[in-house]
C-alpha cells in the first residue's frame, strides 16, 4: 500500500478524534462551545502543517461542502420567508448591515493599502455569517426567543447576500480579465439562477421520497442523502452547493414539509461532518501571513461587529424588539470563518484566481473570528436569557 495513502487513512481519523475529544471535554468541563474546540484543534493542526500535507485530494473539498450544506439546509428550514413580509424591518436590517459592512471593509482595507480587487473579495467575505457556529450555539443552549429567531434569519440573509455579492465580484473580475461583458454577466447569473432552481427541484422531489420513511432516523437519512446528492450535482455543474442547499431548506419550510421527527443536526452524521469541516478549514490556512494580516484582521473585526450592532440597535424598536436585544443580535452574528472559507475555496476551484491571492490578507481576521466567534455567540444568547436553565 502507498505510504502517503496509508498515512492519510490513519492520520485523518486521529485528527478527527482529537477534535471530538477536545470538544466533549471542554464542553463538559467549562461549557465551552464544541465548535470552539474543533476550531482551535483545526488551527493548531494547520499551524504544524499536518492537514495541509493530506488535503490535496479533491474529494475532501466535496466532503467539506457537504458538511456545510447540511447545516445550510437546516438553517434554510428554520427561516420563515413570511416573516420578512410581515416585518420588513428584519429584511431591512439584514440588507443594511450587509451594505454597511461591505462598503466599510472596502474603505478600511484601502487604508491598509490593499488593491481594489482584493478589497472587494475581503469585503464580500466579511458580509457572511457562519451558520455552523450559530446553529451549534442554538442547539447546545436549546435557545429560543426573539434574539434566536432574528439571529437565524439574519444569518441566512447574510449568507445569501454574500453569495450574490461574490458572484458579482467574480463577474467583475472576468470582465476585467477578458473584457467580455456578456460572458461575465451570463456566468454569474447562470450560477445564481441554476443553483436556486436545483435547490427548488430537490424541495419538490425529496418529500416524495420521504413518504417511505418509517422512523425519525429514516427521515434524517432521507433528507441527509438528498442534501449530499444535491451538493454533488451542484459541484459537478460548477454551481453553488451552498446556495442550493439554503434554497432547498427554505422551500421545504415554505411547502410545510414536516421535519419535526428528523434528528437535530442530522444526528451522528452531522456531528461527524462538522468535526471534519473544522479540521478541513484548518488545512486551508497558511500561518505565514498571520502576523502581517493581524492588524487588518483586528480592525476588520471591530468594524464588522460595530456595523452589525449599530444597525440592529438602530432598527430594534421599529422592528419590534428592545435596544438590548437588538444589540445582542448584532453581537451574536460575529462568527464568519466556516462559510467564508468554503465560499472562497469554491470560487477558487471554479477558476477565480483572485480568491487564493486574497487569502493571506484574511488569515488574521479568520483566526480571530474562528476563536472568538463561537464564544461571543454563546455569550450573547446567554445574556438574552433565551437558553434552557440548566445551560446557564
Amino acid at each position: 500500500m502507498d505510504a502517503q495513502l496509508l498515512n492519510s487513512i490513519v492520520t485523518w481519523p486521529l485528527m478527527l478524534m482529537a477534535a471530538w475529544v477536545a470538544g466533549e471535554w471542554l464542553f463538559g468541563r467549562w461549557r465551552l462551545p464544541r465548535v470552539f474546540s474543533y476550531s482551535v484543534v483545526g488551527l493548531l493542526l494547520g499551524g504544524i502543517g499536518l492537514p495541509q500535507a493530506l488535503a490535496n485530494h479533491p474529494a475532501l473539498g466535496l466532503i467539506g461542502n457537504m458538511a456545510l450544506a447540511l447545516t445550510l439546509f437546516e438553517l434554510g428550514y428554520r427561516v420563515n420567508p413570511r416573516w420578512f413580509r410581515h416585518n420588513p424591518w428584519v429584511l431591512a436590517t439584514g440588507i443594511a448591515q450587509s451594505v454597511l459592512t461591505f462598503f466599510g471593509v472596502i474603505w478600511l482595507a484601502g487604508r491598509f493599502g490593499v488593491a481594489m480587487d482584493q478589497r472587494l473579495v475581503i469585503a464580500v467575505l466579511c458580509v457572511a455569517t457562519s451558520p455552523v457556529a450559530v446553529l451549534h450555539a442554538v442547539h447546545e443552549l436549546h435557545s429560543s426567543g426573539q434574539v434566536t429567531e432574528r439571529l437565524l434569519h439574519l444569518t441566512a440573509l447574510n449568507c445569501l447576500i454574500a453569495v450574490l455579492l461574490l458572484r458579482g465580484v467574480v463577474g467583475y473580475w472576468h470582465l476585467e480579465t477578458s473584457g467580455d461583458l456578456g460572458t461575465a454577466a451570463f456566468n454569474s447569473i447562470y450560477v445564481i439562477v441554476l443553483s436556486l432552481l436545483a435547490g427548488a427541484a430537490f424541495g419538490v422531489i425529496a418529500p416524495l421520497v420521504n413518504r417511505v420513511a418509517t422512523s425519525s432516523q429514516a427521515t434524517t437519512v432521507t433528507f441527509a442523502l438528498a442534501v449530499l446528492l444535491l451538493t454533488g450535482i451542484a459541484q459537478s455543474l460548477h454551481l453553488s452547493p451552498l446556495l442550493a442547499a439554503l434554497a432547498f431548506g427554505a422551500l421545504a419550510r415554505e411547502r410545510r414539509i414536516v421535519l419535526s421527527h428528523a434528528q437535530r443536526n442530522f444526528g451522528a452524521l452531522g456531528d461527524l461532518l462538522t468535526v471534519f469541516l473544522f479540521i478541513y478549514i484548518g488545512s486551508l490556512f497558511s500561518w505565514q501571513g498571520f502576523l502581517g494580516s493581524l492588524a487588518l484582521g483586528a480592525a476588520a473585526l471591530v468594524l464588522r461587529t460595530a456595523a452589525h450592532v449599530l444597525v440592529n440597535l438602530s432598527i430594534a424598536h421599529a422592528s419590534g424588539t428592545t435596544w438590548r436585544k437588538g444589540a445582542l443580535t448584532g453581537l451574536a452574528l460575529m462568527p464568519m470563518t466556516a462559510f467564508a472559507m468554503l465560499l472562497l475555496e469554491e470560487s477558487r476551484h471554479y477558476g477565480f484566481d483572485l480568491a487564493r491571492q486574497s487569502l493571506p490578507m484574511l488569515v488574521g481576521l479568520m483566526v480571530l473570528l474562528e476563536v472568538l466567534g463561537p464564544l461571543v455567540t454563546r455569550r450573547a444568547l446567554l445574556w438574552a436569557h433565551e437558553s434552557m436553565p440548566e445551560e446557564n
